[in-house]
């Protein structure tokens, strides 16, 4: 069943310096259960891109086209009043931060507490009651202790496994993570990233996971989407572009990772740096930092889809087969 499916989605910026294009035609489709890694430099419109959907782009940006559908309702058509109702209920989010979650003047109690409350009419006794299993299946130790707790007491790993029994509170269909693990060591982050997925798996919950570290959602993630310069330049199961990726910018992403087989190698590099996203090139975002443009990337590529699903927008799709 079929949770969320965006339609070119727009998101632009209307600044004074000219309108930046930070989400610029962007699609795909999430079914129950399923994780999706939404991959990219900074940058390249995947944080707006989960902003979008649940509606919280400030001003100036705004929605300018296209469709987001939660189960069959368009929310870009949607009052400031009925998202809010959405918000940590049937969709959540989990910030890069945990403090852009936890109230830091509040005990983690209290906080888990309203989080149900605000969307539920139960007695505050029960809703302790969940607040405890919550932080108990996220592998916190002594939940009852650490519900007493303020987010100062508790250790960066800690507050963001907070930061998820929170989003899972009221058993969300959609929770979108913005990058969660990326200020955390690789014991921690390897932690937060079972339990993220062991508790979609269970509940059924889809899964957009926000990050620049392919490494990250290769173990995670049933399908990726690799974002560069508000686009998705290439889509497909992970197996397929992780073992065979097709567009010059993601075979420059995996290049970049250290392999063990490639011991004693250079990583590869890619040229250049991001581009401004108030003067993009013309055609082609990549031009300008890929090895194997040529006149015709001057025109803005279209996507095209193989037999099994894999989607790519470049006029020179590569064959490579990475090492394990």
């Amino acid at each position: 069943m079929t949770v969320i499916s965006v339609e070119g989605l727009k998101t632009h910026f209307l600044t004074r310096a000219g309108v930046v294009r930070a989400v610029d035609g962007v699609s795909f489709s999430l079914d129950r259960g399923e994780v999706m890694g939404l991959v990219g430099e900074s940058g390249s419109g995947k944080s707006v891109t989960g902003f979008s959907i649940i509606g919280l782009v400030d001003a100036p940006g705004k929605i300018v086209d296209g469709s987001i559908f939660f189960h069959g309702d368009d929310l870009s058509k949607l009052s400031a009043r009925q998202m809010q109702a959405l918000r940590g209920s049937r969709i959540a989010m989990i910030f890069q931060d945990p403090m852009m979650t936890l109230n830091p003047v509040l005990r983690i109690d209290t906080q888990m507490i309203e989080a149900i409350r605000a969307h539920e009419k139960v007695s505050r006794k029960e809703a302790w009651t969940r607040a405890r299993d919550g932080l108990a299946q996220v592998g916190i130790p002594s939940p009852e202790q650490r519900l007493r707790a303020y987010p100062h007491q508790l250790s960066g790993g800690m507050r963001q496994r907070v930061a998820i029994a929170i989003a899972f509170l009221n058993n969300p269909d959609l929770l979108i993570a913005d990058e969660p693990t990326t200020a955390l060591d690789v014991t921690i982050q390897a932690q937060i990233v079972h339990v993220a997925q062991k508790l979609c798996r269970e509940r059924g919950t889809a899964l957009i996971w926000i990050t620049h570290d392919l490494a990250v959602v290769a173990g995670l993630a049933d399908r990726i989407a690799v974002m560069y310069a508000g686009r998705i330049v290439e889509a497909g199961d992970t197996d397929d572009v992780i073992d065979h990726p097709r567009h010059p910018y993601t075979v420059g992403l995996l290049g970049s990772v250290p392999s063990a087989n490639q011991r004693g190698q250079r990583l590869t590099q890619i040229p250049g740096m991001t581009p401004n996203m108030l003067a993009l090139p013309e055609g082609c975002a990549f031009r300008d930092r890929c090895t194997h443009s040529d006149n015709q990337c001057s025109k803005a590529p279209q996507v095209s889809t193989d037999e099994r699903g894999h989607a790519i927008r470049c006029f020179h799709p590569q064959y490579v087969k990475t090492p394990a």
